[in-house]
């Protein structure tokens, strides 16, 4: 029940149609009886700068869940960035400081890291291709470099992102092995499609499955289905996989204690959501 005392979570990206996460958060503030909502709101880009300093005018204004395409404009939104959301150079989380600053952090690279440990896939001195170096991919290959790969390869079509992204990591991490240029799958222990491809229907593969191995570990981003074309290719050749799903899960922990919720298990999560297809 939503009444005048509840506080807002605003989950703002565009478009909105394939939002999952209102069914992980809503119905656990039900469950646990917390007087918060999240509420999906469509922003475009050209609107984003100015709607989300509106948005922190509201008074029941509890924080911002942010996707995309504002994760790389937030940070020049935000009075201040976290360490981890200036090394991916994106952000997907706002909240108001005390002092009244708005503060930006970046939760997608901890969510995904932290799936694929769980389901048993070793990181530390491993081979990974990410592809997309959007705001998602470029937090994955953050967190990826913080976890120990030795060798992390990062495609965009426009190879300028990558590059840029794959400085800012060498940066931070001096030891590993950067490359760029290309999504070819093979050679790798986890390959990431951290890209846009796979949620609308006529989207070519993010890589050539027929390159993937099937001893490679596969993750995807896309939310629109549980199954995108990629992972259906992946599982056909044996692969191990994790949905995108599993990345929201992971990273609503953080999120919910960034925003001075009560810090609850994944387990927890899972047995209250609503999440559909």
């Amino acid at each position: 029940m939503i009444r005048g005392t509840t506080r807002l979570i605003a989950h703002v990206g565009y478009p909105t149609h394939t939002f999952k996460s209102p069914m992980i958060y809503n119905p656990w503030f039900q469950r646990r009886g917390i007087d918060a909502v999240v509420v999906p709101m469509g922003c475009k880009a050209e609107d984003y700068p100015q709607f989300i300093r509106l948005v922190f005018r509201l008074s029941n204004i509890q924080g911002a869940l942010i996707t995309m395409p504002h994760k790389t404009t937030t940070l020049a939104v935000a009075d201040r960035v976290s360490v981890t959301a200036r090394i991916a150079g994106a952000a997907n989380a706002l909240r108001l400081a005390e002092d009244g600053a708005l503060e930006a952090d970046m939760f997608d690279g901890e969510g995904f890291v932290r799936g694929v440990l769980g389901k048993g896939q070793a990181l530390q001195d491993r081979a990974a291709l990410v592809v997309g170096a959007g705001g998602v991919g470029s937090a994955i290959a953050a967190s990826l470099a913080r976890a120990g790969v030795a060798r992390l390869a990062l495609y965009d079509p426009n190879d300028g992102n990558a590059q840029a992204l794959a400085a800012r990591i060498a940066a931070a991490y001096p030891g590993i092995a950067l490359q760029t240029g290309s999504n070819d799958p093979e050679g790798f222990d986890l390959v990431v499609n951290a890209s846009p491809l796979g949620m609308n229907p006529d989207d070519p593969l993010p890589m050539d499955p027929e390159r993937i191995d099937p001893a490679t570990f596969v993750g995807e981003v896309v939310l629109k289905s549980e199954i995108t074309p990629l992972l259906a290719a992946a599982r056909a050749r044996g692969c191990r996989y994790q949905i995108g799903t599993d990345m929201l899960f992971e990273q609503i922990p953080a999120y919910l204690e960034y925003f001075g919720f009560p810090k609850p298990s994944v387990a927890e999560l899972r047995e209250s959501a609503a999440i559909s297809y």
